[in-house]
């Protein structure tokens, strides 16, 4: 009889192991799945809110002329709005730090809104890095090979200096000029 009873308690024991291993398994995978969408997936704004936000990066009298780029969460950023002035402006969710430091980069962060403005130059010399990142998030670069491949490409020289100076500042704070 003891013998029995050594057995069962044996078998529950191991029916008990089993059942925690497959809860913890199905766990883990249900975790896996979910993870990557949650950290790729970009959270639009509303357009008129983006647009809104991105011209502030930029003095009232820069505003109406400026091309504005939104991000269009599937492909990357897009233009709103072309403008004729030579200034550029949009709606930064990485900056470009992120690939510069030595820090990990481990996931796509989503309370990170930064209006970002360029003169000519600028536009066409440092915006690309903003536009790269937010195109291969869209297609599903994970977080940590985002950051590789564009440190190789900042080592490589494939995002190169303006040839003149660039403006890449929140000029918003500045004052309009003065008419004369």
């Amino acid at each position: 009889m003891a013998f029995n009873l050594k057995e069962l308690r044996m078998r529950k024991v191991q029916a008990f192991v089993a059942i925690a291993g497959l809860l913890f398994s199905l766990a883990a995978g249900a975790a896996d799945q979910q993870a990557p969408e949650a950290t790729m997936n970009i959270e639009p704004l509303p357009r008129d809110l983006e647009i809104r936000l991105a011209l502030s990066a930029l003095p009232q009298h820069l505003r109406d002329n400026a091309t504005v780029h939104v991000l269009n969460p599937a492909k990357g950023f897009e233009v709103a709005r072309k403008g004729t002035n030579g200034f550029h402006t949009f709606v930064a969710r990485t900056g470009d730090d992120a690939f510069r430091g030595s820090w990990p980069l481990t996931e796509y962060r989503d309370d990170i809104l930064s209006p970002v403005s360029f003169d000519a130059a600028g536009a066409k010399a440092q915006m690309r890095i903003f536009f790269d990142a937010a195109e291969m998030q869209a297609r599903g670069t994970p977080a940590g090979e985002l950051k590789r491949l564009m440190q190789d490409r900042l080592k490589a020289g494939y995002y190169k200096a303006p040839g003149c100076s660039a403006a890449c500042i929140p000029l918003s704070s500045f004052p309009a000029p003065m008419a004369t």
